[in-house]
């Protein structure tokens, strides 16, 4: 005679029949058969395993909401929409810019039509898909050429790559730097192909030490914008234009790499000064290099700007193909680039610009609007207040300059306030909309410069869950 539970066990149907229920076959008609032919085979797992230790009956609905509640977790996008309330605009982890309405619509667009992405409409013959953008990059950089590749490092390499292949290039030690993810300039240079020469020290660098680095070998000088962090000090670097001098005296091409590129003046708009590629080429750079993604606001890419012999030289590496951008790629880039020709406007219709140059009044006067929702919906468990904040740019660049911002503390009170300040930033990332802040100072910190979609935010907080996170006052 079985016993209770291998009676359970041989209760439960077939898979085959389960699979002809009328809610599975609703669930067919949503997900597709093969979805849900594993959900049902790994839900009957599970439940086989538990009634080894039970003798529950089986049921046929519950089963089958199991079924439904796999399924819906199994279909959520991975990549999804988060309020980014960190206080870094540009935040690497989170997507960096912001796309304008306009780039929006430009890459729906190209992904749902055919475009004439390497298609010359006047000639009627192939095309080169850089040119899409290239006479908006001319434009707006004084260049005599310009590319795109899919990031600032690839734009690097091929410049380097194509001008220095097995030859030497000069670069000051205090600019051999390293951005995210440990990877460095000095080994950007090796994959390139290229011998690095370390001149000057780490905090002073002259232009006797670029001259006796010359060698037959010398294929280039190369001078590298330190967006990402600032050697304060007993300091000394090389003006673009002296650089740019000696070594159009030695008949050799000057790269600037301005990591972080802007194509607008940010001083106009009460930001600090970060150099731009139409100074680095009136200073004498040859070629400049820069990101799409970071303070220029744009899609990642990386653009090269220059002189045209140089330009169509890098257009000929067999490289470019491999790091080549997508047509998608290039209707955002073309759809911002043309705000940029509009600059009265451009603090409104680009979001990183619009992000930064926010007042202080104004994200403080958001702030105090959202305060009564905030405690209402931590309720006892934690206390909510406005804090004075520092915002910051992020993606390397003006890493010293901060902003003056506001923000919303939510702390709870007791011996362990940092862990529950942890806890609290959990509860937040768990809403519908994944709110992510910052822990400091014992509490969870919302800084609110980069804040929209407010109603969205507000209406969202009644999901907010404190209790399960383990936010219970005093420990």
């Amino acid at each position: 005679m079985l016993n209770p539970a291998a009676s359970a066990r041989r209760a439960i149907p077939s898979l085959d029949r389960l699979l002809k229920l009328d809610a599975a076959a609703d669930l067919v008609a949503r997900y597709g058969r093969p979805l849900v032919t594993d959900a049902a085979r790994a839900e009957l797992a599970g439940l086989r395993a538990a009634l080894a230790r039970s003798d529950a009956a089986f049921d046929e609905g519950g089963f089958m909401r199991a079924c439904a509640a796999r399924l819906a977790r199994e279909a959520q996008p991975s990549l999804k929409p988060v309020f980014n309330l960190t206080g870094t605009v540009l935040h690497t982890n989170l997507g960096r810019a912001l796309m304008p309405q306009e780039a929006a619509q430009a890459v729906a667009r190209a992904m749902t039509r055919p475009v004439n992405l390497e298609f010359d409409l006047d000639g009627g013959d192939r095309g080169e898909r850089d040119r899409h953008v290239e006479r908006r990059l001319l434009r707006l950089t004084g260049a005599e050429a310009a590319l795109v590749v899919n990031n600032n490092a690839a734009a690097v390499y091929l410049a380097l790559n194509t001008l220095a292949l097995r030859k030497e290039v000069p670069v000051s030690r205090g600019e051999l730097i390293e951005i995210g993810g440990a990877f460095r300039l000095p080994d950007i240079m090796a994959r390139a192909g290229v011998k690095l020469v370390e001149v000057g020290t780490t905090n002073r660098t002259h232009l006797k030490d670029y001259e006796g680095a010359l060698s037959p070998r010398t294929a280039a000088l190369m001078k590298v914008h330190t967006s990402n962090y600032a050697i304060q000090g007993f300091t000394a670097a090389v003006p673009e234009d002296r650089l740019a001098a000696l070594a159009h005296r030695h008949r050799l091409p000057l790269l600037t790499d301005l990591g972080s590129g802007m194509l607008a003046n940010l001083e106009d708009y009460g930001l600090p000064h970060e150099p731009t590629p139409r100074e680095a080429l009136a200073a004498g750079a040859d070629l400049v290099t820069f990101s799409g993604d970071k303070l220029l606001g744009g899609p990642q890419a990386g653009l090269i700007v220059g002189r045209a012999e140089l330009i169509e030289r890098i257009r000929k590496n067999p490289m470019k193909r491999a790091l080549r951008v997508d047509k998608m790629t290039l209707a955002a880039l073309e759809a911002v680039l043309e705000i940029y020709a509009d600059p009265d406007r451009l603090a409104r219709r680009l979001p990183t610009l619009k992000h930064l140059a926010r007042a202080p009044d104004e994200i403080e006067a958001q702030a105090q609007r959202l305060l009564p929702a905030v405690r209402s919906a931590v309720r006892d468990r934690a206390q909510a207040e406005v804090v004075e904040v520092k915002s910051q740019i992020g993606s390397g660049s003006l890493p010293v300059d901060l902003l003056a911002s506001h923000g919303i503390a939510v702390a709870a009170p007791g011996k362990r306030r940092n862990a529950l300040a942890a806890r609290i930033a959990a509860a937040f990332r768990a809403l519908p909309v994944p709110v992510i802040g910052r822990v400091s100072d014992s509490a969870f910190i919302m800084d609110l410069r980069c804040l929209e979609h407010e109603e969205e935010f507000v209406e969202q907080l009644r999901h907010l869950d404190l209790e399960t996170k383990g936010v219970i006052g005093d420990e």
